[in-house]
């Protein structure tokens, strides 16, 4: 290996190192001379210093402070930091740095960059020569011996500053690299290798946490601050600004340094932490879901099973309907878009993101009530065990049940009751009173242990939540309520959700009944059935096949709505991460436009693929099926084609009560019902509603409480009193029809003045 001198005409390779310069050198000073000497010594060990690493080995070595989620093409669609000590950027090509901050570099660190070779000679002279005179100087290491430090922890300068045994070694190393590197190649590695402030490593830290921008965006005074930063990283910000203000003058720029060093506070006060692409920030929660599980240290890049532009879509579509929606208290919510076949997850969208008061909580995973959207799994599990079949009636009329906790009386949604209505009726219109009487058939615990085989993971027994689990009273997740509905679509196998291509596919388990499966998707799909709660103009209506419920759960503090076609789920949740009530926002009016947004969309996606065999059809369903005309005696719900589990068909439906409505009883009290008196409210605004189940009742038909007539049992009101009563209902010929008994407690009622009609404190206990 041979040693370089500089040339005296930049740009042109210098020529080979001779003995006359060191010596003219050698007389300027002794001590000049002497270091001189030395490091012109140092060309002849230079082959004994072990091998630098090539530029190529560098850059692929260089480590973001991020790990990169990718979608199923590779697209990165997540970043997120997983290194806390370091703040590194990617990899920045020469080509991408601003020519200002190239240009205010070597201004500051090495002007005569492009015409040494890796020492230059008439800087170290000058610095031997203000050594020996105690003047200050800039020093005499070249970009190339710093880059060298860099590269090699041994060669980097130590706490108490720069040894002449440390000068040498950068000296040879960087004669080594000059000889293996372009200049181009040093000017990169060493821009993304310098440390600039505490924790910025690179170029692309710095320009993105100082000053929000790509550092090919760098103008001249970031620049001049950016170099100064080079010098210095732990100087004072008035520091830092005198070499910054130093650096712009020296390029004939005129900046008021007052006015500088309140900018270079500012900046330096200021962290713009925040990813500079939104695009590659569509899945934090999942990203940091599959960190979490990967194996220490954090990979570079993980490979998820997302589709980028679906998951775009599914995060622009929901913080647009949560925008429409501003006003009614709801400010969360979460989707999450799952391929049927595979189980792999398509879309996985947390949170609101800046809408949300709580974007770090992951609303896919985070447990809710879960509302209606439980009770597909309900019927199914009525049908399959045989208690009824679509086409069976069911009473919608006001019922209490007794219970632990006291009398359970469920209310429809619209607070209205539709009579008799089949089973395709009250689940396709969301009944709550059917399904509640569905439930003491099925009992709470055999449906919660159907639950848990599904995979949703109920947090107690059923016994636990009791006759309310008809209506969702249990917590789930939105991705194991998805893969839930995912079941159904795969005629009741179920298999665990996949993020990422290499998850294991084990083969799926059946844990519903196929037929019972393929009966209730056809009743999700019956836009018909929705008629008496939702009419037909509505979100859940598509012009294509696609099963679908939403759900609401108690004050409106969440809302659902879960659905499939033939190779889709989408679930949708909105509501508030804080468990606040929004206002007047329901299952259909919240998440359901999100829902049919983008079932739409991956229609319209599947537009040019083969067509599967439209589904629900004869040669769609499994064996063990079958298809009948129905019809109902008492008229309440037109003709219609069936299917039935074989065996459980029918053709004529009558109810077991009679023709609708010919049974009059009393709905208002219910049996068993326990009032408490509120005293701080006037005794004659407490009254009670008495009301039968008949529009009008029959002539000469009379209400009596406790053995004394109140007058014609019409809807009227009564004053409430203290103690135990007995309600009935008699006929014109005094025979009693239907009787309820209640009770109304309350503390002692206050005595009310006869003449002044005023209240009168109670006695003292």
């Amino acid at each position: 290996m041979r040693c370089w001198w500089s040339s005296p005409e930049a740009g042109k390779r210098p020529g080979p190192a001779r003995p006359g310069p060191v010596q003219w050198l050698l007389g300027l000073a002794p001590t000049a001379g002497l270091a001189i000497a030395l490091l012109a010594g140092a060309c002849g060990a230079v082959d004994a210093q072990a091998a630098l690493p090539s530029h190529a080995q560098v850059k692929a070595a260089w480590r973001s402070s991020d790990t990169v989620l990718l979608d199923r093409q590779g697209v990165a669609i997540q970043t997120l930091r997983t290194d806390l000590q370091r703040r590194r950027g990617n990899w920045v090509a020469l080509a991408d740095v601003s020519p200002a901050l190239r240009h205010a570099l070597l201004l500051s660190e090495d002007q005569r960059f492009y015409e040494h070779s890796g020492v230059d000679w008439a800087a170290v002279s000058a610095a031997a020569w203000a050594n020996l005179w105690n003047t200050r100087t800039r020093g005499a290491s070249t970009v190339t011996m710093q880059l060298a430090g860099l590269l090699d922890q041994q060669l980097a300068a130590p706490r108490g500053g720069r040894s002449i045994v440390t000068k040498l070694g950068q000296a040879r190393a960087a004669l080594q690299l000059e000889q293996g590197w372009s200049k181009d190649q040093i000017l990169e590695a060493y821009l993304n290798l310098v440390s600039f402030r505490g924790e910025l490593v690179g170029i692309a830290a710095m320009s993105q946490v100082l000053f929000g921008k790509y550092p090919s965006g760098l103008d001249a005074q970031e620049s001049a601050l950016a170099a100064a930063l080079i010098r210095s990283p732990a100087a004072s910000p008035a520091r830092v600004a005198q070499r910054a203000c130093t650096l712009l003058r020296t390029q004939a720029r005129a900046v008021p340094c007052d006015t500088l060093a309140a900018y270079v506070r500012q900046v330096l006060a200021t962290r713009n932490n925040e990813p500079l692409d939104r695009d590659t920030q569509l899945a934090p929660h999942l990203a940091r879901r599959l960190i979490t599980q990967a194996t220490a240290p954090a990979p570079a890049t993980l490979r998820s099973t997302l589709d980028a532009s679906l998951q775009r879509l599914a995060r622009d579509t929901l913080v647009q309907q949560l925008r429409e929606l501003r006003g009614r208290h709801v400010e969360d919510g979460a989707v999450i878009v799952i391929d049927n076949h595979s189980g792999e997850v398509l879309a996985w969208v947390g949170s609101s993101g800046d809408l949300s008061q709580a974007a770090q909580v992951d609303g896919v995973t985070a447990a809710r009530q879960a509302g209606s959207t439980l009770k597909p799994f309900l019927y199914e599990q009525a049908i399959a065990e045989r208690w009824f079949t679509a086409a069976s009636l069911i009473d919608d009329r006001p019922v209490g049940l007794i219970t632990a906790a006291g009398l359970y009386i469920p209310q429809n949604y619209d607070h209205h009751f539709k009579g008799l209505v089949s089973l395709r009726t009250a689940l396709g219109s969301s009944l709550n009173v059917p399904a509640v009487r569905t439930l003491v058939i099925v009992s709470p615990e055999r449906f919660a242990q159907r639950l848990d085989r599904l995979g949703l993971g109920l947090k107690h027994t059923g016994g636990y939540y009791g006759y309310s689990l008809a209506l969702g009273s249990a917590e789930v997740n939105l991705a194991a309520l998805a893969n839930a509905y995912r079941t159904l679509a795969n005629g009741g196998r179920t298999s665990p959700l996949r993020l990422q291509p290499g998850d294991p596919a084990p083969p799926p388990r059946q844990v519903l009944d196929e037929g019972a499966s393929y009966i209730v998707a056809d009743i999700l799909a019956d836009r018909e059935a929705r008629v008496p709660t939702f009419g037909l103009d509505n979100a859940l209506a598509a012009r294509y096949w696609a099963a679908v419920k939403t759900g609401t759960s108690k004050d409106m503090r969440d809302n659902w709505c879960i659905g499939f076609s033939r190779r889709y789920t989408v679930g949708v949740w909105v509501g508030n991460a804080s468990g606040e009530a929004m206002w007047s926002v329901s299952g259909v009016s919240g998440a359901a436009p999100i829902w049919r947004t983008l079932m739409d969309a991956l229609q319209r996606r599947d537009a040019g693929r083969p067509a599967s065999p439209a589904w629900p059809s004869q040669a769609a369903a499994p064996a063990g099926l079958v298809q009948r005309r129905v019809a109902y005696a008492s008229a309440s719900e037109p003709p219609r084609d069936e299917w039935f589990i074989a065996g459980t068909e029918q053709t004529v439906i009558t109810s077991v009560v009679g023709a609708a409505g010919s049974r009059t009883h009393i709905t208002s009290p219910a049996d068993r019902l326990v009032l408490a008196l509120d005293p701080d409210i006037p005794p004659g605004a407490q009254q009670l509603s008495l009301a039968t189940s008949a529009a009008a009742a029959p002539p000469g038909w009379s209400w009596r409480m406790d053995g004394k007539r109140l007058g014609p049992a019409r809807a009227m009101t009564w004053p409430m009193w203290p103690g135990r009563h007995r309600l009935e209902l008699l006929d014109a010929a005094g025979k009693v029809v239907d009787v309820v008994g209640f009770e109304v407690r309350g503390a002692q009622l206050a005595a009310r003045s006869p003449r002044l009609g005023q209240v009168r404190p109670p006695p003292a206990p």
